[in-house]
C-alpha cells in the first residue's frame, strides 16, 4: 500500500534546470546581421551593394597606402623607387612638413614658440571644457591668449600686458553696467577695452626695453595648419560670447539695442563669408585712422568672428525661445535682477539646448578658415596650392597632400563632435 502511494507522488526538482543556449539565429552576430543588414530583401540588396562598393575602394587604396614611399627628395625619385608599382609618394609630407604646419616664412629656429603655445592651449581649455576641474585653473585660461600672442608674434611683452589691462578695465565696466542691460554692459566693456588698447599702443614704443623682446614675426609670415588653428580657436572663442550678447540684445526691451542687433545679424547672415574676407583684405582698413596699419590677420579675425557670431546668435535665440515662460517668471519671483536671472537660470538652460547648433557652427567655421587662401594667406590649403605644388620637385602631386589636409581637419572636427556628445550626456539632467 505504501509502495503504491509512493509511486503516485509527483517528483519535485530541487534545483533549476540550466538555461539552454539561444539558437544561433536568435542571438549574437547572426541576429545582429539579420536585424540590421538583412531585415528585408531591399536592405539585403543595399548591404551587398555597399560591401561591394567598399571592397572596390579598399582594393584600390590599401595597396596604394601600404606601398607608399616615405623617403625621397622629389616626385621623380618616388616614381623611380616605385618602378611602376602602385603606391603613394608620402615623401612630400616628410620633406615639407614644416611648411604644412608652420608655413614657409616662419623662422625655423622659432618653431618651439607656436609649439609651446599649442601645448598651453590644452591647459587653458581644460577648465572650460571639463567643469569638474578646480575653478582656480581659469586663471590659466584668462592669461593664455596674451601669453600665446607674445609667443607666436614675439616683440615686446608690454603689448600683451596692456591688452590684458584693457580687458580688465572692460570687465569692470561690464560688471558696473550689466545690471541695466547685458548687451549694454557687454558692448560697453568692449568699447572700454578698445580705448585702453588705443591709448596704450601710442605709448608702447617708449616702454619696450630690449630684455622683454622675443624676435618679432609679422603676421604675413604665419602660415600652414598653425594659421588654421589660430583662426579657428580665436574666432570660435570670440564669437560665442558675442553671439550670446547679440541674442540677448535682439530680445532686449531697448529699441535701439534691439534694432542694432537685428540689422547686424540679418545683414551678416545674408552675405557670403568669402565676400567678408575680401572686405577684410581690401576695404576694412579704410574704417580705421589713416595712420593706423591694421594687421591683415586681425582684420580676418574680425570678419570671421562677426560672421560666426551672427549664426551663433540665432542658434542661442532658438534656445531662449524654447524655454517656457515660467522660467522667466520664476526668476522674477525669486527677486533676481536681469544679469542674475540670465546667468543662473535662463542662459544655462538655453545653452544646453543650443549645444548641437553651436558645435555645428564651430565645426563649419573651423573648416571655413581654409577660405583665407583666396586672399593670399598661406594656410595649409594655400601652402599646398601655392609654394609646394609650384615647386619643380613636387609639381603634379595632389592626392597625398590633400589627404593629409583631410586627416588633420577630420581629427579636430571629430574631436569637437565627440566632446559635444559627451557634454550633452553630462548635462542631460532631465533623464536622471
Amino acid at each position: 500500500m505504501s509502495d503504491t502511494h509512493a509511486q503516485t507522488v509527483s517528483f519535485v526538482r530541487e534545483t533549476a534546470i540550466p538555461p539552454s543556449p539561444a539558437p544561433s539565429n536568435a542571438a549574437g552576430p547572426v541576429k545582429w546581421m539579420r536585424d540590421n543588414l538583412f531585415a528585408t530583401i531591399p536592405n539585403g540588396i543595399l548591404t551587398l551593394a555597399a560591401i561591394f562598393f567598399i571592397y572596390l575602394i579598399l582594393s584600390a587604396t590599401v595597396p596604394w597606402i601600404l606601398n607608399g614611399v616615405w623617403n625621397a627628395s622629389s616626385l621623380s625619385e618616388c616614381r623611380e623607387i616605385l618602378d611602376g608599382t602602385k603606391g603613394a609618394c608620402f615623401a612630400v609630407l616628410t620633406e615639407r612638413w614644416p611648411q604644412l604646419i608652420f608655413g614657409f616664412k616662419y623662422p625655423s629656429e622659432e618653431y618651439w614658440r607656436p609649439t609651446l603655445a599649442f601645448l598651453l592651449m590644452f591647459a587653458a581649455l581644460a577648465p572650460v571644457l571639463f567643469f569638474d576641474l578646480p575653478r582656480k585653473m581659469l586663471v590659466i585660461t584668462g592669461l593664455f591668449p596674451f601669453v600665446a600672442y607674445w609667443l607666436i608674434w614675439g616683440g615686446t611683452i608690454w603689448t600683451p600686458i596692456f591688452a590684458l589691462l584693457g580687458f580688465v578695465v572692460g570687465y569692470l565696466v561690464y560688471s558696473r553696467f550689466v545690471t541695466r542691460s547685458f548687451a549694454f554692459g557687454f558692448f560697453g566693456g568692449v568699447a572700454a577695452a578698445i580705448v585702453v588698447w588705443a591709448i596704450s599702443s601710442s605709448i608702447l614704443p617708449s616702454l619696450a626695453p630690449e630684455e622683454t623682446f622675443l624676435p618679432a614675426v609679422p603676421s604675413r609670415d604665419l602660415g600652414g595648419y598653425m594659421l588654421n588653428m589660430m583662426l579657428g580657436v580665436t574666432c570660435v572663442s570670440l564669437s560665442v560670447p558675442l553671439g550670446i550678447a547679440l541674442a540677448l540684445g535682439r530680445q532686449s526691451s531697448m529699441p535701439l539695442i534691439k534694432w542694432i542687433c537685428v540689422i547686424f545679424i540679418e545683414f551678416i547672415r545674408g552675405v557670403p563669408l568669402i565676400t567678408l574676407l575680401f572686405v577684410a583684405s581690401v576695404m576694412l582698413a579704410y574704417f580705421f585712422p589713416p595712420e593706423a596699419t591694421v594687421d591683415l590677420f586681425l582684420r580676418v579675425v574680425i570678419m570671421i568672428t562677426m560672421f560666426s557670431a551672427a549664426y551663433i546668435a540665432e542658434v542661442i535665440r532658438g534656445g531662449l525661445a524654447a524655454l517656457p515662460k515660467g522660467q522667466y517668471e520664476a526668476a522674477d519671483s525669486l527677486g533676481l535682477d536681469y544679469a542674475q536671472a540670465m546667468r543662473l537660470i535662463i542662459l544655462p538652460q538655453a545653452l544646453k539646448i543650443s549645444i548641437p547648433g553651436i558645435v555645428n557652427v564651430a565645426v563649419g567655421l573651423f573648416k571655413d578658415t581654409t577660405l583665407v587662401s583666396v586672399i593670399s594667406m598661406f594656410d595649409i590649403i594655400g601652402m599646398i596650392r601655392g609654394p609646394i605644388l609650384a615647386s619643380t620637385e613636387w609639381n603634379g602631386l595632389y592626392w597625398e597632400l590633400f589627404l593629409f589636409a583631410c586627416v588633420v581637419f577630420f581629427v579636430v572636427c571629430y574631436s569637437i563632435s565627440q566632446y559635444s556628445q559627451w557634454l550633452e550626456r553630462r548635462l542631460a539632467t532631465d533623464h536622471r
